[in-house]
Parts: C-alpha cells; sequence; structure tokens
C-alpha cells in the first residue's frame, strides 16, 4: 500500500539536539506531500501552543495529535481532547508524592499547571515544553482553574527510570498509565489515551488504513504508534524497546534522518 499519513515524534526525532531542523528543505517535502494528498502529523507529548511555534507558516495545514493523544488539533481547529476526572487527578497526586518527582506539571487544555514552589530554573525549563504554564499555590488548586486535565508530566533523575515506570504502574494501579518521554521524564496518561490512539482518530476521519500511515519515534510513548503504523521507524538514538517496536532503524536526530526518509517516501 502507498503511504497515506506521516507522523512524527518531536524531541530526539524530527528535531535534532538544538530543537531545530532544516526548514526550508522540510517546506519544499511539505507542499510535496500535500501535492500528493499525504497528510503530515505532529505527535507528541509537548503542548501545542510549543509545537505549532516550530512550525509558524505551515502549523495551520498541518495536524498535531499533542499531549500523547489526549489533544488533536487539525488544521488550526480543535478535533479532540481527551478528559481526566478532576478526582482521578487529585488521587494521583497523592499517590505520586512519595516518589518524590523532581517536577510535576499537570497539563491542561487550556494551560499547564505547577506549584509555586518549583525553582526558577526548573521553571523556565518547563515553559520551553508548555509555553502556557501557570503557577499554583499548590498543586491541589487545581480543581479552581476550571480546565480540563489532560495528562500529568513527571520528571526524576534518568538514572533507574525502568524502576520508576514500575514504581508507578504499582502506585498508579491501572487509573493512569506511566510513559517514558526521555531524559529521566515520565508521562502519566489516561489509560488508552496515547499517540496510535489519536492516529486512529484521525485515521478514521481521513479513511487511511494503518498500513498506509508511516510513523517515526525514539522514546517510549512512541511504541503504539510504531506498533500501529504499517511502516514504522526508530531513530539510531532511540530507546532499545522502541527499536524492537519499529520495522526499520534510520540515521539519528542529527542527521535529517526523518527528511531522508520522508524524501525516499515520496519517491517511492
Amino acid at each position: 500500500m502507498s503511504i497515506k499519513m506521516i507522523a512524527v515524534d518531536m524531541d530526539g526525532t524530527f528535531l535534532d539536539d538544538q530543537k531545530e531542523y532544516n526548514r526550508e528543505r522540510f517546506e519544499v517535502l511539505f507542499r510535496q506531500l500535500q501535492e500528493k494528498g499525504i497528510k503530515f502529523v505532529v505527535a507528541s507529548g509537548n503542548q501545542y501552543d510549543q509545537l505549532k511555534s516550530f512550525f509558524p507558516e505551515l502549523h495551520g495545514e498541518m495536524s498535531f495529535v499533542s499531549e500523547n493523544g489526549a489533544n488533536i488539533i487539525v488544521e488550526g481547529e480543535d478535533y479532540y481532547n481527551a478528559k481526566l476526572p478532576m478526582e482521578k487527578v487529585l488521587e494521583v497526586l497523592a499517590g505520586i508524592k512519595k516518589l518524590e518527582p523532581t517536577v510535576t506539571i499537570v497539563c491542561g487544555k487550556k494551560s499547564a499547571y505547577v506549584s509555586k514552589e518549583i525553582s526558577e530554573d526548573i521553571f523556565n525549563s518547563a515553559k520551553f515544553y508548555y509555553p502556557s504554564i501557570k503557577k499554583l499555590e499548590q498543586l491541589e488548586d487545581i480543581t479552581q482553574e476550571n480546565d480540563e486535565i489532560l495528562k500529568i508530566a513527571l520528571s526524576f533523575s534518568a538514572i533507574g527510570i525502568d524502576a520508576k515506570l514500575a514504581d508507578l504502574s504499582n502506585v498508579l494501579a491501572g487509573e493512569m498509565t506511566p510513559v517514558s518521554s526521555g531524559h529521566g521524564d515520565i508521562d502519566l496518561i489516561i489509560p488508552g489515551v496515547h499517540k496510535a490512539h489519536g492516529l486512529a482518530k484521525l485515521s478514521e476521519e481521513w479513511k487511511i488504513d494503518p498500513a498506509e500511515i508511516a510513523a517515526f519515534g525514539d522514546s517510549g510513548n512512541d511504541i503504539e504508534m510504531l506498533e500501529h503504523a504499517g511502516a514504522s521507524f526508530a531513530m539510531a538514538n532511540a530507546q532499545e524497546k522502541v527499536k524492537q517496536a519499529s520495522k526499520e532503524i534510520i540515521g539519528s536526530n542529527n542527521q535529517e534522518s526523518v527528511l531522508d526518509t520522508i524524501e525516499l517516501l515520496l519517491q517511492a
């Protein structure tokens, strides 16, 4: 089957280590994708406001499966968002405290939220990924914000992250699913609401078979998407379990490997 949708993760995949990509080359490829009727989808754990900033001229012409599938935007229009019941948010916040994450971010449709106790350095770092972010007296005050909660993002030391994932699975007991997003970061997602779930919704809308999807990723939160897609590509810098979930391993995120592969797909 020919490819009708291309889905790319951003950090460690589409973006290089300087959080950049070859914009001129991509725009040429993007226009070629449009000419062939191939949908381009950004699929990331990050906030939509951050993701669209990478495509200032083009974001209104593409689709975003943001917040690991919990918030989908199609050509600038809201398409779908999941919602975690507020009582569950409070239960999860209480449960994860004993694991002592270095950062806890509650991610909503309107904004992300952190405790005012966060250091300024960490706050500024978080703001890169969540440009719409707000400090609360305490995270439990989220109940007063009239927002729809999509996920919870945690940071730990990158050492022993598999053990942290196991600990979180035990603490959460199926209420939320912990997935690695790289470099010691873990997203707590609503069970079943992941990147593949988002792609499936768009596939249904656009009448695209999973076999007609090409997906690119590097971290644990990409695994479902890579397993869902007919053509799946793990980066050379990907986690080992991500490589095992993919049909092909390509170069690193610092080598324009995603753009090289898109070019090959267009030629095919």
